[in-house]
């Protein structure tokens, strides 16, 4: 007899969306950006983020009862005195729902319906079946009974304002059953073909195995690992829309895109236990790179984004990514994604270096990925430091690469590129004690109080040892109990909760992590890490966290902090078994 799969990490749906890998929608009481409802609703992120459907548990009245919700990976459930609904996933578009005591009502999230927008709703004379049609996501959303009924319907065929939906109810004191489906036109009526509880039993099987392949080395002084799994999971969508590939949005709150920088931690995560997924991760904006060898500011179900871009650090990520995968990349694979990398990086030699300018420059905070780092409040057009370190990062890999690959003049031309770069960022952006950012306009240049300026530390071994240690002193001076604050907390401009004005944040906190480790500062190293993991294990996986108190801040369901968080916590394991880190 086979053992039945662990229910793995229970968790708040008000943090953490209940949904499955595959799915483009789930379930929630966060609705909208910073908006949580009193009720949880079906939301889903095809089109945009949608609260489609309101799902409120009943007395066997009709009316509203008390209940608790509670969730782990294959389940979610209301639980009340008088009884209980669950639900669970059935495949990344079909959910099934049971209830005993009490039932559930099912409306369309949106009372108002016009010719543009709200959901209609009708029952369906094929099956019977009860259908909503989204004009948001441009999908419908069908609604079969198992077993009981759907009583208390309202609102079919109607127009203009009013409820619509439909109460699923037992008869007597026995138990309901429904389906609801995500769905586009039309698909033959829904067909019952396991029981409830193989159905969970199958969903918590399908994520052990998941967290087995991503997270095996997980233990005791891990304790946040199979939660973080969970996140990507969850995050996970199936090809669809403008995707080619299944792609682990950041989140599925608001947060629900591919931004060209995040996906990189998504991938170093997934690489050892999941290789194809990882790399479709890392490969992803490179589907949408422009003529001009820029990638995509983000990328998402209906949406590409081209008004900014994100860092380069996709160098760096290329490099750890490749150590982390388990097979070799093919060598066609290889001649693809250096072309790729060589119009990426191309991009910033050219498009982005003003005439005479060594150095390129962001056009505003948002290519930075630190979109308000106080960096850019003198100007937004700046040459940065961190700018020039990650380009220096990316020119040693395509070095690296093109040597591998026969193409010796593509070598020379980016070791001659590599040798400017690192002569103007180190004779014009170092002072002889920390960087400074420049104006393109003028011959202004300032320093201040923001991490970003230390972020050349991620070169790690490539910087002058006096450079390293400097910057390695500076650090220490944003470290909080929680982490490294984005501001330092002793700077007039520090906020608790101004994103990156003071709040700790995953990526910086992985590559300066990694930078120190490459420099040899060990120490220092072993600390931002194990710091952010403590904060991660007491405050979960925020977009970003306060720096002096170490509460989540913003979406509470990030990916790239469950990625960064399973990177630290895995080197951390292999350091603690004397291995390699």
């Amino acid at each position: 007899m086979t053992a039945a799969a662990p229910s793995g990490p229970s968790f708040r749906v008000h943090d953490i969306p209940f949904s499955a890998y595959g799915s483009w929608f789930a379930i929630s009481p966060v609705v909208a950006p910073h908006t949580v409802a009193d009720d949880l609703h079906l939301v889903s992120h095809q089109s945009g983020m949608h609260a489609v459907l309101r799902l409120v548990p009943v007395d066997p009245d009709g009316e509203r009862a008390a209940a608790d919700v509670v969730a782990n990976p294959s389940r979610l459930s209301w639980v009340g005195s008088g009884g209980g609904v669950e639900v669970c996933y059935e495949s990344a578009d079909t959910i099934r729902v049971r209830g005993t005591g009490l039932g559930l009502r099912v409306s369309a999230a949106a009372d108002e319906l016009s010719p543009f927008s709200g959901t209609y709703f009708f029952r369906d004379p094929v099956d019977g079946s009860h259908t909503f049609t989204s004009y948001e996501t441009g999908r419908r959303y069908r609604v079969s009974v198992l077993a009981g009924r759907a009583a208390a319907a309202a609102g079919a065929q109607a127009l203009g304002s009013g409820d619509r939906g439909l109460t699923l109810a037992a008869d007597g004191d026995g138990v309901w059953e429904a389906s609801i489906e995500e769905l586009d036109s039309a698909r033959g009526p829904y067909e019952k073909r396991d029981s409830f509880d193989a159905v969970v039993e199958a969903a918590a099987q399908a994520f052990s195995d998941f967290a087995d392949q991503i997270a095996p080395w997980r233990s005791t002084d891990s304790p946040a690992a199979s939660l973080a799994v969970y996140v990507l999971w969850s995050a996970t969508v199936a090809p669809a829309g403008f995707l080619d590939r299944p792609a682990v949005l950041m989140s599925k709150h608001w947060m629900d895109k591919v931004w060209s920088w995040d996906h990189c931690f998504n991938a170093l995560a997934l690489a050892g236990g999941a290789p194809e997924l990882a790399w479709d991760q890392f490969c992803l904006p490179f589907d949408f790179q422009d003529e001009s060898g820029a990638l995509p500011d983000s990328v998402t179900h209906s949406e590409v984004l081209y008004n900014f871009v994100k860092p380069p650090i996709h160098g760096w990520a290329f490099r750890l990514l490749r150590e982390r995968l388990p097979e070799p990349l093919p060598s066609a694979e290889l001649e693809r994604i250096y072309d790729k990398l060589a119009r990426w990086t191309s991009f910033w030699l050219h498009a982005r270096r003003a005439p005479g300018s060594a150095l390129p420059h962001y056009q505003h905070g948002n290519d930075s990925g630190w979109d308000n780092a106080t960096l850019f409040d003198p100007e937004r057009v700046v040459v940065a430091a961190d700018l020039a370190a990650f380009l220096l990062q990316q020119l040693s890999v395509l070095t690296e690469v093109a040597n591998e690959l026969g193409r010796d003049a593509d070598a020379s031309k980016w070791s001659r590129a590599y040798a400017s770069v690192q002569e103007a960022l180190l004779g014009q952006l170092w002072t002889g004690e920390r960087f400074q950012a420049r104006s393109t306009e003028s011959d202004d240049s300032w320093s201040g109080s923001s991490l970003l300026y230390l972020m050349p530390i991620a070169l790690g071994e490539l910087l002058p040892g006096g450079v390293a240690d400097a910057l390695a002193r500076d650090i220490g001076g944003h470290l909080t109990q929680y982490g490294l604050a984005t501001e330092r907390p002793d700077s007039p401009h520090y906020e608790s909760d101004g994103y990156w004005r003071g709040p700790i944040w995953a990526p910086a906190t992985v590559l300066i992590e990694d930078g120190l480790r490459r420099a040899g500062k060990t120490e220092l190293a072993d600390e931002v890490s194990s710091r952010f993991r403590l904060l991660c294990e007491a405050s979960g996986f925020a977009e970003n966290f306060d720096a002096l108190t170490g509460v989540g801040l913003r979406d509470r369901a990030y990916t790239w902090t469950a990625s960064s968080y399973l990177v630290l916590a895995e080197a951390y394991e292999r350091r603690k078994a004397g291995g390699p880190a």
